[in-house]
C-alpha cells in the first residue's frame, strides 16, 4: 500500500514563508537588540538604562563617553533631558535619589558643570534639593574647596566669616563643630560610644550615658585609689605604663572615669573653694567632661608633683601616641578644644587615629570634623 505525500496548497506555502521571514526576521532584530543590550551592560550601564539608551538611538555617543555612572543614573531617571546629556556626562556621579532632577534645576540656575559637581560632593540627596531653591550663589569654591565644607550650612559660614574674618578653612572648621553657637547652648548630644566620641563644650552627653565595658583598675596604677574606665583604653595605659617603667619613668593614674554625677560634685566642690567664675573658666560642666567617655586619664608622675616638669611628661610627649593616647588639650590648640592647657589630660584613641593626630600636629576636633563627621 503507497503512502500519500501530504501536499500543502500554494497558498498555505505562501503563508508559511511570510511567516518564516517575519520569524527571522523578529529573531534577528531580538538578537542584535540583546548583543546591543549586552555591549552596553558590559561597559557598566543597567538592563534599564541600556534599553533607554537604544531607544533614544544614543548607544554610539555612550560608545563614545564609556562608563559613566551620572549617565547610567539619567537613562534610568523619568527627569532625563536630552539637551543636558552632555551635563550628564561631565557631572561627577554622587549617589542620590534625585541626582538628575538636582542637575536639571541646577543648570537652569545657570551653573557650569564644575559647580554642579561641586554642589553634588558637599550634600545629601536631600540637602542639594533645598540648596537647589536658592538663587545662584556666584563664589562657590570660597568654601566648597574645602573637602569637608557642608552644603547645608553654606549661610553659616557666609555669617561666621563676615562676623570674624576667619578664612574659608577655619570658617568651615568652627562651623563644622558648632562653634559659631554659643558653649554648652545647643549641643549635639553623643549617643554612641567608640574611641574616637568627641566630647567638648558644644557635644555632650546624657546624664545615662555609661561607656562601654567598663572595668576596674588595678590600684598598683593609681597609688591606691578605687578608679575605672573602658577596657581597652586601660589596657593601652598598661601597656604605655610598663614602655615608661622600663626606662625608669613612673606613671600614675590621678583620675579616670567620671560619671554625670561625678562631675557635678566636682563642679560644686571648686565652685565652694574657688567660685563659680573659676568653674565657668576651667572646669567642664556635667555631660561635657571627656572623663564621662571613660576613654579619659588625667595622669601623674611619682617622682614631682608638677607633670609638666616631669620627665615622665616630656617621655609622655613622644610616646603617649604609639599607645593609642593623646594630650588633650594644648595651650596652642586651646582656641579649637575650648579648654585651657592641660598637661596632665590625656586621650585614648586608638593608635591609628592617635599617630595622624600626633604627625599632622592637629587636635581630636580636627581630626573629627574632617574624618569622622559625615
Amino acid at each position: 500500500m503507497k503512502i500519500k505525500k501530504l501536499k500543502l496548497k500554494k497558498p498555505v506555502v505562501k503563508i508559511l514563508k511570510i511567516v518564516s521571514i517575519i520569524f527571522l526576521v523578529f529573531l534577528s532584530v531580538f538578537l542584535i537588540f540583546r548583543f546591543q543590550i549586552h555591549q552596553l551592560m558590559k561597559l557598566d550601564y543597567s538592563y534599564k538604562a541600556s534599553k533607554n539608551i537604544l531607544f533614544k538611538f544614543k548607544k554610539d555617543y555612550i560608545i563614545s563617553v564609556g562608563s559613566n555612572q551620572t549617565l547610567n543614573a539619567a537613562f534610568e531617571s523619568k527627569d532625563y533631558i536630552e539637551d543636558n546629556l552632555d551635563s550628564y556626562a561631565k557631572v561627577k556621579y554622587q549617589n542620590h535619589k534625585h541626582i538628575i532632577k538636582n542637575i536639571n534645576t541646577l543648570i537652569e540656575k545657570g551653573y557650569s558643570n564644575n559647580h554642579i559637581s561641586l554642589i553634588l560632593a558637599h550634600g545629601s540627596d536631600s540637602d542639594v534639593l533645598e540648596f537647589a531653591k536658592r538663587d545662584k550663589i556666584r563664589y562657590l569654591e570660597e568654601f566648597y574647596s574645602i573637602d569637608y565644607a557642608k552644603l547645608k550650612y553654606y549661610d553659616r559660614y557666609v555669617a561666621f566669616s563676615d562676623t570674624t574674618g576667619e578664612d574659608e578653612e577655619t570658617t568651615v572648621l568652627y562651623v563644622n563643630l558648632g562653634m559659631d553657637k554659643d558653649p554648652y547652648l545647643e549641643p549635639v548630644e553623643v549617643k554612641d560610644f567608640s574611641t574616637v566620641m568627641l566630647v567638648n563644650k558644644y557635644y555632650h552627653l546624657g546624664k545615662d550615658f555609661e561607656p562601654n565595658d567598663l572595668i576596674k583598675i588595678d590600684e598598683k596604677y593609681t597609688n591606691g585609689e578605687e578608679q575605672s574606665a573602658n577596657k581597652e583604653a586601660v589596657n593601652a595605659f598598661i601597656s604605655m605604663y610598663n614602655a615608661a617603667k622600663s626606662e625608669g619613668l613612673e606613671l600614675v593614674i590621678n583620675s579616670s572615669y567620671r560619671s554625670y554625677n561625678d562631675q557635678q560634685d566636682l563642679c560644686n566642690e571648686y565652685a565652694k573653694v574657688y567660685g563659680n567664675n573659676y568653674v565657668q573658666k576651667y572646669v567642664a560642666k556635667p555631660g561635657f567632661s571627656e572623663h564621662q567617655t571613660g576613654l579619659a586619664f588625667d595622669i601623674g608622675s611619682t617622682s614631682i608633683n608638677v607633670f609638666k616638669k616631669s620627665n615622665e611628661y616630656q617621655w609622655m610627649l613622644n610616646n603617649a601616641y604609639k599607645y593609642g593616647f593623646i594630650q588633650r588639650f594644648t595651650k596652642e590648640k586651646s582656641y579649637i578644644t575650648g579648654f585651657n592647657e592641660e598637661p596632665w589630660h590625656y586621650r585614648y584613641v586608638g593608635t591609628k587615629v592617635a599617630k595622624y593626630i600626633y604627625e599632622n600636629d592637629i587636635t581630636l576636633e580636627e581630626y573629627y570634623a574632617k574624618f569622622l563627621d559625615i
